[in-house]
């Protein structure tokens, strides 16, 4: 399952935020409500590989974007912040979630989130 929006990480929020709007929170809400319209509620995470593709700069040459396509994101947003935005937009409890193999994030020319199934490779 192909979920066609740009990544989003949870920020660290306040009780401020409910009546002073920030700009990270405001993206980070629309995102939320977005991925409820796009991804069925039925969908459990667990057991699935996640790959986060975030969008490459507009400012990068050609060269660079065709270099850096695929390769592995190694700047912010943090990979742990990725998943907890989809964890807390997906599930009212995410403590659910449990098992989850496969979790990278890369550059791409668009940002999007690849949702896999996969068995988790458990030690027991």
């Amino acid at each position: 399952m192909i979920v066609y929006l740009t990544p989003v990480a949870k920020p660290r929020m306040t009780r401020s935020d409910k009546w002073k709007k920030r700009p990270v929170t405001d993206r980070y809400w629309k995102f939320k409500d977005e991925w409820k319209k796009q991804v069925p509620s039925a969908l459990d995470l667990n057991y699935k590989q996640i790959e986060f593709v975030m969008p490459m700069p507009k400012s990068w040459s050609k060269k660079k974007r065709a270099e850096m396509d695929g390769k592995p994101h190694t700047q912010k947003p943090d990979l742990d912040n990725l998943l907890k935005g989809i964890g807390d937009a997906h599930y009212q409890d995410d403590s659910v979630i449990h098992c989850l193999d496969g979790i990278k994030k890369t550059w791409g020319v668009a940002g999007f989130i690849v949702i896999t199934n996969q068995d988790c490779d458990l030690p027991w």
